[in-house]
């Protein structure tokens, strides 16, 4: 239903850290999904909801430096916890009204005591939406093209049944293609008796499992102001980035740019065609351009997250 489309997409921060968080909220009901470093070899997300909303969505945590710019490129309302003083400034500045921080949000925007408890706020994206347009946010839908979608894949480069990406030996993020469903399961770490195993994570609002349709990985050059502050160049990105695209259980080598400061990532494959998603759910990991990728077997490839 196109009509579904006729609004901004809301842009959630859902944290990752501590493990007690888990399972996340809300992340089965997302378009897109980002993931991205924050420090201390720990990750974050930014969900993203457009074509349909979730009521309970976390934990919300923190922004970040790069929200203010994914912000401007999905022209989004951006629901976040707290942050630190410099960072507020940033997403103000660059999103006015549209960034919204736990602390003016009433409930059932973000419900909750405290974004510093692993389980201490959640976020209803269509709550969010009715805040931000009573601030007086112009909800008309911008213009988001740019993301190409053909339901029947050309050959990939290669095998992709898995990607595990390691932040450390304590932080996996490992994605598993299930050929019943034609989507990737995300699996992560989880604290046992005997140590770390690997856990199939669901969804807390309905105990689905995470499957997402593609796994983008783009690679882009941090900017480390402190060991957990941090910015990624992607507005200002110069010529084609190289990224992978995961779908359909195979491999393809993809590029990314930034066309323009208001509008979405554009994915091309390496002669500069459109890079064909599957119709779907996509969840797109920036890594550190120094990060080490390599397949340890068959469909089976390992990113180790790396900065200069």
């Amino acid at each position: 239903d196109p009509n579904l489309l006729a609004r901004r997409p809301v842009m959630v921060k859902v944290s990752n850290w501590p493990r007690e968080g888990r399972p996340h909220a809300g992340l089965t009901g997302a378009d897109l999904v980002f993931e991205y470093f924050i420090g201390h070899q720990m990750n974050r997300f930014l969900a993203i909801y457009y074509g349909e909303d979730a009521d309970v969505i976390g934990p919300v945590r923190s922004g970040r430096l790069v929200d203010a710019q994914l912000g401007q490129l999905y022209q989004g309302i951006l629901g976040y916890g707290n942050a630190d003083p410099q960072v507020d400034e940033v997403l103000m500045e660059a999103l006015g009204d549209r960034a919204i921080s736990f602390n003016e949000a009433p409930c059932p925007a973000m419900c909750g005591e405290s974004t510093h408890s692993a389980t201490g706020v959640f976020a209803n994206s269509a709550a969010l939406t009715d805040f931000a347009v009573s601030l007086g946010v112009d909800n008309t839908p911008p213009d988001l093209r740019g993301m190409y979608f053909q339901a029947e894949p050309s050959d990939g480069v290669a095998s992709g049944n898995q990607l595990r990406l390691e932040y450390a030996d304590f932080s996996i993020m490992e994605w598993r293609y299930d050929p019943e469903t034609k989507q990737y399961t995300l699996w992560m770490e989880k604290a046992t008796d005997d140590g770390l195993d690997l856990a199939l994570m669901t969804d807390r609002k309905n105990d689905k499992a995470v499957q997402f349709d593609n796994l983008i990985v783009m690679y882009a050059e941090y900017i480390e102001y402190a060991p957990s502050l941090h910015d990624i160049i992607l507005q200002g990105a110069v010529d084609y980035q190289p990224a992978l695209l995961f779908r359909d259980g195979s491999l393809f080598y993809a590029t990314w740019r930034v066309p323009e400061p208001n509008r979405p990532i554009i994915f091309e494959t390496p002669d500069g065609k459109p890079m064909s998603l599957k119709p779907g759910r996509t969840w797109i990991v920036i890594v550190g351009q120094q990060s080490r990728t390599g397949q340890p077997a068959g469909g089976e490839w390992e990113i180790y997250f790396g900065l200069p």
